[in-house]
């Protein structure tokens, strides 16, 4: 099974052009994926540098046949003109789809700095090996006090997902209504573009274990590569937020799920974004 992550930067490439078809082919161009999750995934908002208001989901769509779309906006804006303008995450999956979150992440005042509302994507997927959480985000750049509260805040729904995996379910007979339950395993693997260094205090927060039980998620680099520094995600080719190459992008996984990580990647040549593609592969 493999997964990716990409935050695609609305399908803004380094040459500052906007091309969603451009976004779809370098990924088909890296291999089959089973799951592919995007962050910054835009929709009517021409105000963002280069687009014209691509609707980017169906676009990437487009690009992408054979593949369940599933969008979580964390923006929602009026664009205007009657219409709504939205910014946010996508995951695409050619695996069956089972039930899907769309979780509004904390966003705390911090006056000092500009923010946006944040969201965790989660979705519930067919794996070869059974059912699998896969949870996508993007959490906030500029405060590092609305990143912390976005990370406990995943933390909190991670464990309570973990809590509805061991509890009965109270749902069962009830199939086709609104209170029917479905798959909601323990079992996760978390990706995004964290808008942390690999070396900050955030990735320890993210990763400390859970005083309860609950499946500590574990940093897929760290798995396989041990204290080895993290290829970098961005920096690679010039941006103006980091002023060196650094691992901004990651994926995480439950420990069940370790000894079947096979394989970890950065796609380090492509342009097609201010970040680098990251995958992995489990067995």
């Amino acid at each position: 099974m493999k997964l990716l992550t990409w935050n695609i930067q609305w399908g803004r490439g380094m040459d500052g052009r906007v091309d969603l078809a451009r976004i779809a082919a370098e990924i088909k161009a890296m291999g089959e994926f089973d799951v592919i999750c995007l962050q910054e995934v835009a929709v009517n908002f021409a105000g963002l540098p280069g687009s014209r208001g691509e609707d980017g989901v169906e676009e990437l769509a487009r690009g992408l046949p054979g593949y369940t779309p599933i969008y979580a906006p964390a923006t929602d804006l009026p664009d205007g003109r009657g219409g709504r303008k939205l910014f946010g995450n996508a995951l695409f999956s050619r695996l069956p789809v089972g039930q899907v979150w769309r979780h509004l992440l904390p966003w705390p005042v911090d006056p000092a700095v500009p923010s946006m509302q944040r969201v965790l994507l989660e979705a519930v997927v067919a794996a070869p090996f059974g059912w699998l959480r896969v949870l996508t985000t993007h959490l906030e750049y500029y405060s590092r006090c609305q990143r912390e509260a976005q990370i406990d805040a995943i933390r909190r729904l991670h464990t309570e997902a973990c809590a509805h995996a061991r509890s009965p379910r109270l749902g069962e007979g009830e199939e086709g209504g609104s209170f029917e339950v479905l798959p909601r395993p323990a079992s996760a693997v978390l990706c995004g573009d964290m808008n942390f260094p690999a070396w900050a205090s955030e990735r320890a927060r993210l990763s400390a274990p859970f005083e309860d039980g609950t499946p500590a998620f574990r940093d897929a680099w760290e798995v396989l590569h041990g204290t080895q520094p993290h290829a970098p995600t961005v920096g690679i080719h010039p941006v103006d937020f980091v002023d060196r190459p650094e691992c901004y992008d990651f994926w995480f996984l439950t420990k069940d799920l370790a000894p079947r990580l096979k394989a970890h990647g950065v796609n380090a040549q492509t342009e097609a974004s201010d970040h680098q593609p990251v995958w992995i592969e489990l067995t």
